[in-house]
């Protein structure tokens, strides 16, 4: 899973490339962050971790008409595209590097983090081993100029863009 600053800046970003989809920021924020909040994130993923996200399965079991919902999905998306389009490999030294880029991306993007997840964002000083800056942020920019809609009704159609998963090499 993205760290949660890059969920925050992703829809930070979102909301404001589509302002008239979001009509409760609060309440999308609040569907970002929720799948990662819970022990088990098969359950949240729909898959049996968060890299094999099914966006297919959520969008059979929710609708993404409400604020909460668009933030959930979103979150799904992100994962989704981040786990089988943008990393080649995996390694738990990306936890590290999340941290390393927290600060800078929380400021970049005017990210607030919401207080039910303040303890469990942290803040490093390094250098990044797995993620690199200018990648993340062209990664943000991309997930959030898509369209959630557009995303629903090809997931739905069975595009092969959005159902296919990328096995990663462990370098642990």
């Amino acid at each position: 899973m993205p760290g949660y600053v890059i969920h925050l800046a992703v829809a930070k970003e979102y909301a404001k490339k589509h302002k008239k989809e979001i009509e409760n920021y609060n309440k999308f924020i609040d569907g970002v962050i929720y799948p990662d909040s819970v022990t088990d994130k098969s359950i949240t993923h729909y898959g049996a971790k968060s890299s094999k996200v099914n966006l297919k399965e959520f969008l059979l079991q929710n609708n993404i008409e409400d604020s909460y919902n668009k933030g959930y999905f979103l979150h799904l998306v992100t994962d989704y595209l981040f786990y089988n389009k943008f990393l080649d490999y995996f390694s738990n030294d990306i936890y590290n590097d999340y941290d390393i880029l927290n600060e800078f991306l929380e400021q970049k993007y005017d990210v607030n983090i919401p207080i039910s997840i303040q303890n469990y964002v942290f803040y490093k000083k390094g250098e990044t081993k797995i993620l690199n800056l200018k990648d993340i942020i062209e990664f943000i920019n991309k997930v959030s100029s898509y369209n959630l809609c557009d995303i629903k009704n090809m997931v739905l159609k069975d595009d092969i863009y959005w159902n296919t998963f990328k096995e990663l090499k462990n370098l642990n």
